[in-house]
């Protein structure tokens, strides 16, 4: 056997153990979905449960104020605006960015790169104070808005792949007289698809699992999210996991879903814009 082909034999096994490392809380979560709250706490603990209660989804999903479906319709609303806005408003501003010539313009770039590193904590009473006093307490409208000027990384994503692009097609573009904003629509970002998706899986997930933005904005029992959900299984005298575990699996499925669709382009997009080890 030669020495690279040894390397190799090693570098697949290490790969190996490290996914299964990161895969194995995911089937414990799994397999916990299925078992009792007794048998989660049996000992010596039981991989696979010894009766499996398919029942704890149809729990899961009904307990509460209101049912698990009303509270994923709410969390809809949230997350497919603040994705499709920030899609919308950081391509735009990553192509002035990469495309046009403005005073100032690397430096104000800078500035955005720069609040990548500002904690969102930091800003967080400031905000809130201000929806508040706009009247939009208690309104899924403090969640979409932000989305609405785009976030840092967006920015920066969109720019980096739009600098890869032929400066060619918006020079051929000019010439027809097209403006820039026709050029960004109907000429960038049909090409863009890779980021498009890459930007699709990181602001859905993001809008889809906070919890911190619904529990600050809302106080209505029927304008609850799924987390908000879930965190309702946990009280101050008992936690029922076996719920928790039921309800994170249903809550998974829209996130795996859009991952599935758009994971042949989620590397391609992230490579492409500057991103590669």
């Amino acid at each position: 056997m030669t020495r690279k082909k040894r390397n190799s034999i090693l570098i697949y096994i290490l790969l190996l153990f490290v996914a299964v490392l990161v895969v194995l809380p995911f089937i414990w979560m799994v397999v916990s979905a299925f078992k009792s709250q007794r048998e989660l706490f049996a000992y010596p603990p039981t991989f696979f449960p010894t009766e499996w209660k398919f029942e704890n989804f149809t729990e899961a999903a009904s307990r509460g104020a209101i049912s698990f479906w009303q509270m994923f319709l709410n969390s809809m609303k949230i997350a497919v605006p603040s994705t499709v806005f920030n899609i919308i408003f950081s391509s735009l501003a990553g192509y002035a960015f990469a495309r046009l010539r403005f005073p100032f313009r690397n430096k104000l770039f800078m500035c955005f790169i720069a609040a990548m590193m500002v904690p969102a904590v930091v800003t967080l009473i400031p905000r809130f104070l201000m929806f508040r006093d706009l009247g939009f307490y208690d309104t899924y409208v403090p969640l979409i808005v932000p989305a609405m000027f785009g976030t840092p990384f967006s920015i920066f994503l969109t720019r980096q792949f739009f600098l890869t692009l032929p400066k060619e097609l918006e020079e051929a573009a000019i010439v027809d007289g097209c403006s820039h904003v026709r050029i960004w629509w109907q000429i960038f970002m049909p090409l863009c698809k890779p980021i498009i998706s890459t930007l699709a899986v990181f602001q859905f997930q993001s809008s889809y699992n906070d919890f911190m933005g619904p529990v600050i904005y809302i106080a209505s029992d029927v304008k609850f999210t799924v987390q908000m959900g879930l965190s309702s299984f946990r009280n101050s005298f008992t936690s029922r996991y076996d719920l928790i575990m039921a309800g994170s699996i249903l809550a998974l499925i829209p996130i795996v879903i859009l991952f599935v669709c758009c994971q042949k382009y989620i590397v391609r997009g992230i490579a492409m814009s500057g991103l590669k080890g």
